[in-house]
């Protein structure tokens, strides 16, 4: 029977067949066998298609098994989730996934797939089961209401569902990365509440990710990159955006580094504005005055004049608002001339007091050492703190693995104590070899293991060329494999919630939860063959979930890569607490992501953008047990005529279409009277946001509305104690939040 539905477009076919052996004298080993298939057309469009297929076991209990079927107009089917699949002509036979292979007499097992069809679409015929024809009458999946085939990926004829969700399908590759939001892959319509059973038991090796147990705010910190931009918006603005660029370290103003024989560029003055347009703050490198690498020594006079011709250039930029530190030397350990220079504990003095002397407030930056090497860091923390010139971040480099990364920031917190040092903020402003920059799997292995050991930045190494994010983005607009990853890890909102992996070498990950939308996020990679993610605390999405899995492979960095690759898409039932998610056939240099989400749907497009996860600029991250999602921005109290030390906060948000959007804002004004704080969208015009007295700070609960004009795709909303172009705000307000609607 063939059912149309007029509403919604699409066409749904069911067969459900069964049939049964004959009882006849056999060995005990052979099993008698039985089946029931129902065959659901869940989507339709011109030349393609989406099904979902059950296989109800009412024989004996199977262990490994083979569906087969002849299609009956030429279908020809693209792509298959929850098993493999071979087709010769209109047969087609689906095998298990490994993970499904047992299905107890009763039991049934699931998959989908995506089809193409021409002319004509009908159900096909002669179903077996491990060679067993399923015979029997034809009806609609209703007349079976414990039946819940999987569901195959959304689609609709305007979108091909072999595309990433976040691409879209008029797009070509030399257009870029789409401006539309892209949250997360849209879920399909769960054709029965309960979903299909998921796995019991977990496959390989296994990622357990504890969404009730959040850790710090999603504020994408290896996002960075060394050398990521160049002059004249390069990458483009759009390749940028999606990513939500944390931090960047740039050479100096007046840079003469020429990296790799290239001419100098990416002077951190002249790529400000680009970077300050995507939200992300910027970490000078001062050496990178010199044109060679190693540096080359002339004399103190040269340097220290140096010194003082970056120092007034940068503080002369006054509408440039982004700077987040200077970076005094880079891998002293190796490129710092002794014998001409003297000893480098005695240099970094020197040169620290040469920097102060002019610019009292701009956080510095040290040692930048090429490894973690705890004796040359005890004998530089204790040289720098006798004489006053500690850092105020600390900063090394993680070239070689990611193996070591926990273990190492384990030995810098223990010997920070040892020295009597308050805990400083720390930056691994390059990270990865070149064998590792551009392969995802690898890449989320060491984003994982910064995201837990709590790095306040950490900067995609330089290897190649200036402006390309260091192989994200080729020419000019177009993602690369790599990109993807970091798209998904700019897609996470909320909290950052705690993966434990089976070791810290191999299979990695790190993971997000955002409560507004009852989202999960997932990105693992650095294994090879079939493993598993196990989610607990996932009781708040519901009695049944929607779980996308998709992946992304780097061939080079000059190689684009318009949609990453699904792998699959189930709607599964929830029982207890707890979700295995299996991710198949898994290459160790490929990235992957598990998106789960309520089968009920979510919002179609994020709403809530927390404080504590924007661009957050001379203010501080803080936490309130009243705060939404437990965090709130505070001390947003700088308005200067330099403008070098302004407090402001910038989000990045994305929104599906161009029009006045309802800005809520979640705040506290403990001062006793209104404050305000200025107001600008995309570098615009300013109007300004007013905040009546609350009853303390830290204590949240009121909201304040106004209006904003966004276009369709990524906008930059800036609230501002002081800004260039903005006068000043009055008194004071703690942020916790802005809900665009």
């Amino acid at each position: 029977m063939r059912l149309f539905s007029l509403r919604s477009g699409t066409a749904l076919a069911a067969v459900v067949c069964a049939g049964a052996t004959a009882l006849t004298l056999a060995p005990a080993a052979q099993a008698a066998a039985g089946c029931q298939v129902t065959y659901t057309i869940s989507s339709e469009w011109p030349g393609g298609f989406g099904a979902s297929v059950s296989v109800d076991n009412i024989g004996d209990p199977i262990s490994g098994w083979k569906l087969t079927w002849s299609f009956g107009a030429g279908q020809t089917i693209s792509q298959l989730w929850n098993g493999s699949y071979t087709q010769s002509g209109a047969q087609v036979t689906v095998t298990d996934a490994g993970y499904n292979a047992s299905i107890p007499t009763g039991g049934s097992a699931g998959f989908g797939f995506n089809a193409s069809w021409n002319g004509s679409n009908p159900v096909p015929a002669n179903f077996a089961l491990n060679g067993t024809p399923c015979t029997g009458a034809v009806s609609s999946p209703s007349a079976s209401p414990t039946q819940s085939p999987d569901t195959s990926p959304s689609a609709s004829p305007s979108q091909s569902p072999s595309q990433s969700p976040s691409q879209s399908p008029s797009q070509s590759p030399s257009q870029g990365p789409s401006p539309s939001p892209s949250p997360s892959p849209s879920p399909s319509p769960s054709p029965s509440p309960s979903g299909s059973t998921p796995p019991s038991n977990p496959v390989g090796k296994v990622l357990t990710v504890a969404v009730g147990s959040p850790f710090r705010p999603v504020t994408h910190v290896a996002t960075g990159g060394l050398y990521g931009l160049a002059e004249n918006g390069k990458p483009a603005d759009s390749t940028l955006l999606p990513l939500k660029v944390n931090s960047l370290t740039q050479p100096a103003p007046g840079v003469g580094q020429r990296p790799n024989g290239q001419p100098p560029g990416g002077d951190s003055l002249l790529v400000a504005p680009q970077a300050t347009r995507v939200g992300a703050g910027e970490y000078i490198r001062m050496p990178d005055i010199y044109p060679n690498f190693p540096y080359k020594w002339v004399s103190w006079n040269d340097w220290l004049a140096k010194v003082d011709t970056m120092v007034r250039a940068r503080l002369n930029a006054t509408s440039v608002t982004n700077i987040l530190g200077w970076e005094l030397w880079n891998e002293p350990d190796w490129t710092w001339n002794t014998s001409a220079a003297g000893a480098f504990n005695d240099g970094w003095s020197r040169t620290y007091r040469a920097v102060r002397a002019l610019d009292t407030t701009t956080p510095i930056v040290g040692p930048s050492i090429s490894y973690y090497n705890r004796s040359w860091l005890s004998s530089f923390l204790s040289s720098a703190k006798a004489a006053g010139t500690l850092p105020d971040i600390i900063c090394w480099h993680e070239l070689g693995s990611p193996n070591n990364i926990a273990a190492n920031i384990a030995d810098y917190r223990a010997l920070e104590s040892s020295l009597g040092i308050s805990p400083r903020r720390i930056s691994i402003n390059e990270y990865a070899a070149t064998s590792e920059v551009d392969v995802p799997g690898r890449i989320a292995s060491y984003v994982a293991k910064f995201e837990r050991a709590g790095v306040e930045s950490a900067h995609r190494a330089f290897w190649y060329e200036y402006g390309t994010m260091n192989g994200l983005v080729t020419n000019n607009t177009q993602p690369t494999g790599t990109w993807w990853l970091y798209k998904w890890y700019g897609d996470m909102a909320g909290r950052m919630v705690t993966t434990t992996p089976p070791n810290q070498t191999g299979l990695d990950g790190f993971a997000s939860y955002d409560g507004t939308r009852k989202i999960v996020n997932v990105v693992l990679g650095n294994e090879a063959g079939t493993n598993t993610v196990r989610l607990t605390g996932i009781g708040a999405l519901g009695p049944s979930v929607q779980v996308t899995v998709e992946s992304t492979h780097t061939q080079s960095r000059f190689t684009a890569a318009p949609a990453a690759t699904s792998v699959s898409s189930a709607v599964y039932r929830v029982t207890g607490d707890q979700l295995l998610v299996i991710v198949p056939n898994m290459a160790a240099s490929d990235g992957y992501h598990v998106v789960v989400q309520p089968a009920s749907g979510v919002p179609s497009y994020q709403q809530r953008y927390e404080a504590e996860d924007a661009s957050v600029f001379r203010a501080q991250r803080l936490t309130a047990s009243s705060a939404s999602e437990g965090g709130y921005v505070g001390r947003i109290d700088n308005a200067t005529s330099t403008h070098s030390t302004d407090s402001y906060v910038d989000f990045v948000v994305n929104v599906p279409a161009a029009r006045t959007y309802t800005m809520t804002i979640g705040y506290a004004n403990g001062g006793g009277a209104t404050a305000t704080q200025g107001l600008a969208v995309n570098g615009g015009s300013w109007g300004a946001v007013s905040y009546p007295a609350t009853s303390g700070w830290g204590q949240f609960g009121a909201t304040t509305g106004t209006t904003v004009g966004l276009k369709a795709g990524y906008n930059v909303i800036r609230l501002a104690k002081g800004s260039p172009g903005f006068s000043g705000g009055t008194g004071n307000a703690e942020l916790d939040y802005i809900q665009l609607t």
